[in-house]
Parts: structure tokens; sequence; C-alpha cells
């Protein structure tokens, strides 16, 4: 049954005995044409407006520095070629040096297309040194970065405008590094504004090294400035490291991974859901300096989740039923009412039964562990394309937990831990 949390958040009591046995009633109709659950309390989409208010800032943000992007020389400007192939050995020949001395950060380009990467005439993955250490605002520092991906061709700009001297904090002066590197891969050596996405953590190693990578998906193997295709097995295959299997370094990691991890992570979260209704289920962990989601490997663009059906809509109907049932949940509690058939109840009443024992399989958790889940009740969460969620959250205490912290709620393989920021 459920009972009120806070006013927003309510128990979803869940036992053997109340998952079985019943079927829905004969006059239940799915609600594809049914009012709208906003239409029950008469509120408005939460986010209506917002794109158009975040669309006129931006072009605010953008007038203020158009004069240095029109100024700017085009990339791949052919009288330039000669002097970047001068350069180009030079600043690759830092990714002999990442594997044997150096440690610090380094920024690696990881552009494929189908089963080919995009590796320098040494038949090196494109690596530009960041800087020969890193302070412990690293993790910041990385998921400032991450922002760059979303704006690629303002790297220059926002290089030119950030005035850095030695008087300057550490984190200013390393982002600016992460700036310069950025700025290397894309005019001196790739050729491209676009150095695509960012994955979702860096590559660190015992030896004191941190790789960040970013990864692109090429629509065919193009010609970049001195660049050949090479097939990932090939390049797995040719690689000799210098680094023990015990403790490899950064670079041998992306190698091994690449094909497994980084490439598949990276094609999996491009997937959109089929439209319909889901239940997802909301797990994070904290640590000094983050807090992160608990996704599955398959789907980490996506909480946990289960599909529901293929309707999205939740009618009027059934919120009230929601919103009844959740009122009436705190009475039934206190006076120690056990669960109950509901002779009234809607069809969704079945399908969210059936629902939490899929999603529970999913992320190998038994029943009886989810009988203090709760059901967000303040909101149908949608999230566009016809693709709709109600959350199932644990206990109170154990949404989120602490670093060090034991919690029964978190399965151990086939799952992914995000940073929020990268979720």
């Amino acid at each position: 049954w459920v009972s009120t949390f806070q006013g927003r958040l309510y128990y979803v009591r869940v036992s053997a005995y109340n998952m079985k046995g019943w079927g829905p009633p004969a006059s239940s109709l799915p609600p594809s044409a049914a009012p709208s659950w906003r239409e029950s309390d008469g509120r408005e989409p939460r986010r209506r407006g917002h794109i158009e208010a975040m669309e006129r800032l931006l072009q605010q943000v953008r007038a203020t520095h158009t004069h240095y992007c029109c100024g700017a020389s085009k990339l791949q400007n052919p009288s330039r070629k000669q002097s970047v192939s001068r350069s180009l050995k030079h600043l690759f020949n830092s990714s002999n040096k990442f594997v044997k001395t150096l440690k610090g950060i380094y920024l690696a380009a990881v552009f494929y297309h189908k089963d080919s990467l995009l590796v320098t005439a040494e038949e090196q993955i494109p690596i530009v040194e960041v800087d020969d250490s890193y302070s412990s605002s690293l993790m910041q520092d990385f998921l400032w970065f991450t922002k760059l991906s979303c704006m690629w061709e303002d790297v220059r700009w926002l290089r030119q405008s950030m005035s850095v001297s030695m008087s300057s904090s550490s984190t200013l002066q390393a982002r600016h590094k992460m700036l310069t590197a950025a700025g290397q891969l894309q005019q001196n050596l790739l050729g491209t504004h676009n150095l695509g996405r960012v994955h979702y953590e860096p590559i660190k190693d015992r030896h004191g090294n941190v790789l960040l990578v970013t990864i692109r998906d090429t629509e065919s193997q193009h010609s970049l400035f001195s660049g050949k295709w090479m097939q990932v097995t090939k390049l797995q295959s040719q690689r000799k490291s210098l680094s023990t299997p015990e403790e490899p370094y950064a670079l041998d990691i992306l190698i091994i991974t690449i094909q497994q991890d980084i490439l598949a992570y990276q094609r999996r979260s491009t997937h959109r859901l089929a439209p319909g209704l889901y239940l997802g289920y909301l797990k994070l962990s904290s640590s000094v300096d983050q807090i992160k989601v608990l996704v599955s490997q398959r789907t980490p663009n996506m909480l946990c989740h289960t599909r529901v059906r293929d309707n999205a809509n939740v009618s009027r109907e059934e919120w009230d039923w929601i919103q009844t049932l959740a009122a009436a949940g705190e009475k039934e509690d206190d006076q120690g009412a056990g669960p109950r058939a509901e002779s009234h109840a809607p069809l969704l009443y079945y399908e969210l039964q059936t629902a939490i024992k899929s999603l529970l399989k999913h992320i190998n958790l038994p029943l009886h562990q989810a009988r203090h889940f709760r059901l967000y009740s303040q909101e149908v969460v949608e999230l566009g394309h016809g693709v709709s969620f109600l959350l199932l959250l644990p206990a109170a205490d154990d949404v989120c937990s602490a670093p060090g912290q034991s919690n029964p709620y978190t399965p151990l393989s086939g799952f992914l831990h995000l940073p929020l920021q990268m979720f």
C-alpha cells in the first residue's frame, strides 16, 4: 500500500501475497485517449518555456563575442598544412613520454568509424599533454571540461578570454591548460573543431597518469591531417606495452578497454527508448567530490527501468487513484492494516505490480527487500518523444549512499555509477 512521506514521496510496500492471485478487472480500459494526469490539479508542464529562455540567454552570450569568431581563420587551411606536418611528430611524441616517465594529465581523441580508429602516422591514438601534475580538484576540473563537448567551437574564444598568470588560482591554470590541449588537437593535429563527447570518467593508473578521452563517431573515414584509419583489433594486437598486467599504464587501459567498454558505452548511450510508460529505479551514491547515479550498462543514458505499457499517458483517473491511495495509506499504516486488494483499482494497479517484480529482478533484489520502497507521486516524469517515467525509490535513508556505507540495494554487476553531471 502507499503512505505519505513529507508530502511528496510515498511508500509502496510490496509483498509476495499482494503480487499474485489478482487479475485486472474486465471493465478496465487502457487510457490511450483519456485526459492527462495534469488535468487532475490543473498544472502546466514544468519545463514550459525553459528551452526558449535558454535559447535567449545563449544568444545574448554569443552576441558578446561574435567579433572573436568572425576573425577566426578556417581550421582546414591548406596554406598551414606544411607547418602543421612539421609539428605533428613532435606533438604526438608526448604519447611515448606518457607511457615511460611523465606523470600528469593527457588528452586523447578517439575518432572511430564502425570498427576502425583514427591514428597518427606512428599508429598511435592522438594524444597531447595537458599538464605534468594534477591537484585534488581534478574531478571538478574534469566535470568542467566535459561541458566543452557542447561548445567545442568556442574553445579558442574561451582560451583568449581567460586571463591566466602565475598568480592565478590553480583551478584557473588547470582549466586554461585543458583548453590549450583541446586547441592543439583541433587546430594543429586533427583539423576539426568537433572532438566528440568526453568519456564519463578519466582513466587513471597507479603510476600517476590521468587520461581524458573524447570520443567521436564519424560518418565516414574521411581524411584528416596526416592521420590514417586502423582496425581496433590490429591496434590492440600491435600495441607493445611497457607496463605489467598488474599495473597497466593509462594508455594501455584505454587500448585494452576501447572496444568492449568505451566504444560500447558511446554507442549504447545514444539509444532512445521506444514510446511508452516506464518504471525507473532511482539510486544515488555520494563521495567526497561528486554524486553518482546507478544505471544499466545496456542503457547508460536512462535510469534502471522496466516497461510498464506502450501508452505513456497516465490518465486523470489513474492519477486520482494514486493520490487517493497515498492519502489513505498513512491511516492504514498507523492502524497496522495489511495490504488488501482494491476492488475499484484501475488497470495501472496491476501493471505496476508486474513492473515492480520485473524491475526488482533486473536489479537483483529479492521482493522482501523492497517492502519499504516508495513511488514518487509528485509528478509523472515526462522525458519527451512519447516516453514517461514513474520513479521507484528506496527508503529515505537509502536513496543516496554515503562513502563507505553498506547498501543492500546496489547491484554488483552489469551496472555503472555515472557522475550526476554526465548522466
